[in-house]
């Protein structure tokens, strides 16, 4: 098989379905479970507005009170789908599958190594998670390739043209080993990536994943880039972010010319038990027809809401609340993973 016969495609093109894992007291968040609980449901309520909810779950009892909790809520069921897997926790941007799409019309799992971010938390689980999902049939006309390399799903974006954007601090964390000709040689061929984008600035406080890109700047467009920007001299992000901004304006597409790039703004200090939380609007889900957006319950959402309603003109922009999900050090997007269509079984 070719390079040229196996495609990754870009968040924003036609979905089977969006990937979650239903929090329960056995994961994480089992201290405030009522809380996520609610932007679970929530998220699963855009989802099904658009396409249909694949919901994995540890077992019998976790599925009939998901059931329930999102009944209530007046869900379309119909469009709502339970997966009996194990897991540790509820990242499934990072833990769930890569899908290449083959020019036959088949799929290339890339189930690449889950380490819990660089070893700092079990991920036994969380690691099997492809291969059970893969078993249990699950995907339709999919082969899985399992590689012995740590990546992340939210460490890396792509246009579906060929062109990867990522950060160094991520990727030299994972590998340090690693020369960053070697890694992009490596990014570039299993992901059948044309070019590699590099960035060496960015990073949120409260981050465990070592500057995620999905957390600072993603594709909107083969042309566009929106990420996140701070305003603010006197916040411990302005230097590292204006930093980025600057990156972004010097990156060229294919064709050489300058992205169009689209500034989220910079919501106020979320603070929780004298920790700051990592709350960035760029940490936002493509599904079809609309962006699911992170709301923090911060006056900068609207603003935020308006930012991507410029770059995506075409889309509805959702607002789902977020806030219970920072306290984990993550957002919208981490706990999600897009399936592209006819993928699903």
């Amino acid at each position: 098989m070719t390079n040229n016969a196996l495609r990754f495609p870009a968040e924003w093109e036609p979905q089977s379905a969006v990937l979650i894992a239903w929090p329960n007291a056995d994961t994480d968040w089992a201290d405030r479970l009522g809380e996520v609980e609610e932007t679970y449901i929530a998220l699963v309520a855009a989802i099904t507005r658009f396409q249909p909810a694949l919901i994995c779950v540890a077992d019998d009892d976790v599925q009939a009170y998901a059931r329930a909790r999102l009944s209530s809520a007046r869900i379309d069921m119909s469009r709502v789908r339970f997966i009996d897997a194990p897991y540790d926790d509820t990242w499934l941007r990072d833990s769930g599958p890569i899908t290449l799409k083959r020019e036959d019309g088949g799929f290339r799992l890339l189930d690449f190594r889950f380490t819990g971010w660089g070893g700092k938390f079990d991920a036994s689980q969380d690691d099997l998670l492809v291969e059970r999902l893969h078993e249990q049939g699950v995907f339709a006309d999919s082969e899985r390739e399992s590689i012995d390399f740590a990546l992340e799903g939210g460490g890396i974006e792509t246009d579906g043209a060929g062109t990867l954007l990522t950060t160094w601090r991520c990727l030299h964390e994972r590998h340090p080993t690693l020369s960053r000709d070697e890694i992009t040689a490596k990014l570039s061929a299993w992901l059948r990536q044309e070019r590699v984008l590099w960035l060496d600035h960015g990073y949120l406080e409260g981050d465990d994943t070592d500057a995620h890109i999905d957390t600072l700047a993603r594709f909107a467009a083969v042309d566009a880039i929106v990420y996140q920007g701070c305003d603010d001299p006197s916040d411990s992000h302005y230097a590292e972010l204006q930093a980025m901004g600057a990156e972004l304006a010097t990156l060229r597409t294919r064709d050489g010319q300058p992205y169009r790039l689209f500034e989220l703004p910079w919501a106020q200090p979320i603070i929780d038990e004298d920790r700051r939380l990592a709350a960035s609007y760029a940490n936002f889900l493509i599904v079809d027809g609309a962006v699911l957006m992170p709301a923090y319950g911060d006056a900068a959402d609207a603003a935020a809401q308006a930012v991507l309603a410029q770059a995506f003109p075409d889309r509805e922009i959702v607002a789902v609340p977020c806030r219970p999900l920072i306290w984990q050090n993550g957002s919208l997007h981490c706990v999600t993973m897009q399936l592209p269509r006819g993928v699903v079984a």
